[in-house]
């Protein structure tokens, strides 16, 4: 006789779904901090490289502005030492012209004064003399040189020579009595002193007074 063998048969569940497991939510966390930490390098390294570029730029800058100054103070002092030179070729020449001119005044000087029935000869030359003079001078005014007369101002030694002093009541001390020479300017440089006669400490004398 046969024995039959019953069994029970265990019901099937269906398998559950995968879990994540501790280690690997640790893990994913992990690499999330990863990569904010690579996000955070980047952006400070590329706000270090910005800084970087605009340290240069501004450097560069201020060499291109300090290249610029240079150059123009060079063209500038370039231009002075032009304008100086020619300055003082022209002055040395201006300097002989004018002392002809003392010379033209010297002769007129020399001449008698203009009186009543004199030589005809006398008066022709006298007027002679100095046309040429105003002519000169003209020609001297119109290329800058200018003739300045010191007589009864104060003294200036950047202008005027004293050749001698003299006690006067008419003047104060210190002040041109009388010029031998006029002030010659070669327009705002001077070209020659004037030689002058100067009041010494004992003069008496006021002040003149001041032409408007």
């Amino acid at each position: 006789m046969t024995e039959k063998t019953s069994h029970t048969e265990t019901p099937q569940t269906d398998a559950p779904q995968h879990e994540a497991q501790p280690h690997e939510a640790a893990a994913h966390t992990e690499q999330s901090d990863l990569h904010g930490e690579d996000g955070q390098a980047a952006a400070g390294s590329a706000e270090e490289r910005i800084a970087a570029l605009e340290e240069q730029l501004a450097e560069m800058e201020d060499r291109w502005k300090r290249s610029e100054a240079d150059s123009q103070n060079l063209r500038a002092r370039h231009k002075r030492e032009i304008e100086d030179t020619r300055h003082y070729a022209v002055q040395k020449f201006a300097r002989d012209v004018v002392e002809a001119a003392e010379n033209l005044r010297r002769g007129l000087s020399a001449l008698p004064p203009h009186e009543e029935g004199e030589d005809g000869l006398i008066t022709r030359l006298r007027e002679g003399f100095e046309g040429t003079e105003r002519s000169f001078l003209s020609i001297l005014e119109r290329h800058g040189i200018t003739k300045l007369d010191p007589t009864h101002e104060p003294f200036d030694a950047n202008l005027h020579q004293a050749m001698q002093e003299q006690e006067v009541d008419h003047l104060p001390p210190n002040h041109v009595v009388q010029a031998w020479t006029p002030t010659w300017m070669l327009k705002d440089r001077l070209l020659k002193p004037a030689m002058v006669i100067v009041s010494n400490a004992s003069s008496t004398g006021r002040p003149p007074e001041k032409k408007d």
